[in-house]
């Protein structure tokens, strides 16, 4: 008689070939014992299936055959021992073992790709590629065209990768390894996320200059006024909607939102042609006055935002990230200055 043992589940042969199954709870055959060999490229393959959420288009991103990418998929199902996708008619989502794998392979990939660097350069110039978050509607915005050109000054062999994205976003790409370091309004401890205090920032009221903002004698306008105002402003879950509509908290009056605007290109033509007021960091009101007229003033008492700079917690920074780091920090002292 031939044992195997496979999933928790033995099946039995009997010499007159006849087959049994006998299955046992949460027992499995360590990984190692198993015969199929990680490639890294069936990672790759997962994590771009998971992105696209169908085989078929990540078959054609891939220029892979269907069948081939099937293949690919069942196999690292087979090697973890768990189902890994849930296929449709709708396209495929991945099972809660699914994006245990998706965040562990895009961290293996990331730090692949730094080895990968380090070793072919590590007696001479950094190498590699970088990429860094900014939260929009922030103050490190104006910080990027900075650091790309700093970046090209000290560190021409590295490439410099800018995502503006929402912070959310960018927690999860941190936490993730698909980002190395992320500009973001500090809200608070995140667990898998360490933040590093760069600069705190005044918010100011931004209108068309037609609106006549309620200035008092000191250019400033008071809070109190402030709710006299249409109000366009990002959504609830950002973190300057946020602190305005805390600042707020003390007033029965609600806060006049006339329209919810993502986007500071959009936000700023809005504005213009006179549909609201917003609230931004005051640098960034400041460079709107670069494109168009605009009328900006601080809000009085101060409402301020902080802005750190996330990095993951549980992974080291490559060397090309290091360096980078420190030019962020060399960007913001130089505005600060």
């Amino acid at each position: 008689m031939i044992e195997r043992w496979r999933l928790g589940c033995r099946v039995v042969i009997a010499r007159n070939g006849a087959q049994r199954r006998e299955w046992r709870a949460r027992r499995r055959c360590p990984i190692g014992s198993r015969r199929l060999v990680m490639d890294t490229r069936r990672l790759q393959t997962f994590l771009r299936v998971v992105d696209v959420g169908s085989l078929t288009r990540a078959s054609n991103l891939l220029h892979l055959a269907q069948p081939a990418l099937s293949q690919q998929m069942s196999s690292l199902e087979d090697y973890f021992g768990e189902t890994l996708l849930i296929r449709s008619a709708q396209g495929v989502e991945p099972t809660a073992a699914g994006r245990a794998l998706y965040r562990h392979a895009s961290i293996i990939l990331r730090q692949l790709e730094a080895a990968r660097a380090e070793v072919a350069d590590v007696s001479t110039d950094l190498v590699g590629r970088v990429l860094v978050g900014l939260a929009p509607y922030s103050s490190v915005s104006v910080l990027a065209l900075p650091l790309l050109e700093l970046t090209r000054q000290r560190l021409p062999n590295v490439l410099l990768h800018v995502n503006e994205n929402f912070g959310g976003v960018l927690s999860e790409a941190l936490m993730t390894g698909r980002m190395d370091m992320a500009l973001l309004y500090d809200s608070g401890s995140m667990k898998g996320v360490d933040f590093e205090p760069l600069l705190t920032e005044r918010l100011s009221v931004v209108a068309q200059p037609e609106m006549r903002l309620p200035v008092n004698t000191k250019g400033e306008v008071d809070l109190a006024d402030v709710l006299e105002l249409p109000l366009l402003l990002p959504g609830p879950t950002h973190t300057i909607r946020k602190i305005v509509e805390s600042a707020f908290a003390g007033y029965s009056a609600e806060v006049p939102i006339v329209g919810e605007v993502e986007s500071v290109t959009l936000l700023s033509q809005a504005v213009q042609a006179g549909l609201g007021a917003t609230i931004l960091p005051d640098s960034i009101g400041r460079r709107m006055l670069e494109t168009a007229e605009f009328e900006i003033a601080p809000i009085s008492p101060e409402v301020e935002v902080h802005v750190s700079l996330g990095t993951a917690s549980n992974q080291p920074l490559s060397r090309p990230a290091e360096a980078v780091r420190s030019l962020v920090r060399e960007v913001v002292v130089a505005k600060d200055s």
